[in-house]
């Protein structure tokens, strides 16, 4: 039996020496068997050996084709410098005006040496008390405020996730996730040896019935959801659907783990944990709200799961700084939080409207909540079609591009003008399944750089792939 791997080696030597190109489509699976005298099973796993190496692309419906722009290392894209590019939409931490003045005269106590001592001290799992009552007060929304007791601490938010998920599933469980997720949640499966199974959703989220259908036909362990301006979407489950889904995990005892970090845009928008308290992981952190370098992650967990929760925390090395605890009890405390909140929310209000201005034209619909509209804008006599998926609170858009551009090519053509772009695939669960789409980051970009570097996207997808009749 041929060893799939060399016959994938010798694929990948002709892809490096550039005798397959970028964008260039591989033959069917079956053809390919025959040509190569080998089982079409075969075949398919050397095609699947050649997406894991990130080499090929793979497309429900069309075909295999050979990455028109280098593999990114999963989730890198979203927390580290992943391009030198000048204009970098991957990378996506706002920043108020006067944000580092403002943190800086809040951290001043702190710096007394008398006070800094007791901070340098190691951190625990469950923080301080101030700490609790203080992360508490933060994260309490309308319907659902979280019990201090309940309230653990790691270094930032993925290493929340990162404990939730360790703590709830072993190695081989398998966890529901919406079909496009934070490509982090990704990695941290793969550490995990978690396995990750896509739920088809519709534009609120999760479907209740894809949900209830995968369970039943192999029960997951547990349920990762952004239900509140969810990454890369920006969509917002509606108080039903969450009740919908809140009524399933608790009539078959399904823990949940809620990522909430990009909620504090959406102040007005309820916590799934309301509709299933006694299950809910809540994640949250100070990485958006304040910054990425000076950040906290926070971990609500159901009553009877702190002990586990906490040594999964211990476990990983995870805890929270002291130092940084006492930060944020500061900064929550003397209004620095509540400010820059304030700011980053009417800040991404504004690059909505650039957005709009220089990207997406004249809509046929006005972008409100969980509102799809196609792009009808003109640039230079040419219609630039697509669809965005944005809400007007979001740091982030959605793009599904217009025919026959593939996200890998146009990530290509769009870092060849010197603009960085995250693909679809960094969010695609299954990597056969991946959408003709790309993510903007809106927060990095100085306000100025993002409008020129949105109007030159509308006229890279407008003049089309290189080949192609528009290009």
């Amino acid at each position: 039996m041929a060893d799939f791997r060399l016959i994938a080696d010798h694929i990948a030597a002709d892809i490096v020496a550039g005798r397959l190109r970028p964008g260039q489509q591989l033959p069917p699976q079956r053809w390919f068997a025959r040509r190569h005298r080998i089982a079409p099973s075969t075949a398919g796993r050397v095609y699947g050996e050649l997406v894991r190496r990130g080499l090929v692309v793979g497309e429900v419906g069309r075909g295999t084709f050979v990455r028109a722009a280098p593999a990114v290392a999963q989730g890198r894209a979203l927390i580290e410098t992943a391009t030198s590019a000048p204009v970098n939409l991957e990378l996506n931490y706002p920043s108020a005006a006067g944000q580092s003045e403002l943190i800086a005269a809040s951290l001043a106590p702190l710096l007394r040496p008398d006070v800094l001592t007791a901070a340098m001290r190691p951190g625990a799992a469950d923080g301080t008390a101030a700490a609790r009552e203080s992360a508490a007060r933060l994260l309490a929304v309308p319907g659902w405020r979280p019990d201090p007791a309940q309230l653990l601490f790691t270094g930032n938010a993925r290493q929340a996730i990162a404990a939730a998920l360790a703590s709830l599933v072993r190695p081989g469980g398998r966890v529901g996730v919406e079909e496009l997720t934070y490509p982090l949640v990704k990695e941290i499966a793969g550490r995990l040896g978690v396995v990750l199974v896509p739920l088809a959703g519709d534009a609120e989220g999760v479907r209740p019935d894809a949900l209830a259908a995968v369970h039943r036909a192999a029960p997951l362990s547990a349920l990762y959801l952004q239900p509140t301006l969810h990454n890369p979407t920006s969509s917002t489950m509606s108080e039903r659907r969450r009740g919908e889904l809140g009524d399933l995990v608790v009539a078959w005892g399904l823990p949940v783990v809620e990522d909430r970090i990009w909620s504090f845009l959406h102040p007005d928008a309820p916590a799934f944990a309301a509709h299933a308290p006694g299950l809910t992981h809540v994640v949250d952190g100070l990485s958006k709200r304040v910054a990425p370098g000076l950040t906290v992650g926070f971990l609500v967990v159901p009553e009877d799961r702190a002990e586990a929760v906490g040594a999964a925390v211990r476990a990983g090395g995870w805890s929270a700084g002291r130092f940084a605890l006492e930060a944020a009890v500061r900064w929550t405390g003397d209004g620095v939080v509540r400010r820059l909140v304030e700011e980053k929310r009417a800040d991404a209000a504004r690059r909505q409207t650039i957005l709009t201005e220089h990207l997406t034209g004249n809509l046929t619909a006005h972008l409100t909540d969980n509102v799809t509209a196609n792009v009808t804008g003109h640039l230079g006599g040419q219609r630039v079609p697509g669809t965005v998926r944005t809400d007007p609170r979001a740091y982030f858009a959605w793009w599904e591009l217009p025919a026959p551009w593939r996200a890998d090519t146009f990530t290509a053509a769009a870092a060849a003008h010197g603009i960085a772009v995250t693909p679809g695939t960094a969010f695609a669960v299954d990597p056969h399944r991946t959408p003709d789409a790309v993510r903007l980051g809106l927060a990095s970009a100085p306000q100025e750089e993002l409008a020129r570097a949105l109007r030159t996207l509308a006229a890279v997808a407008a003049g089309g792939p290189p080949g192609s009749a528009g290009g």
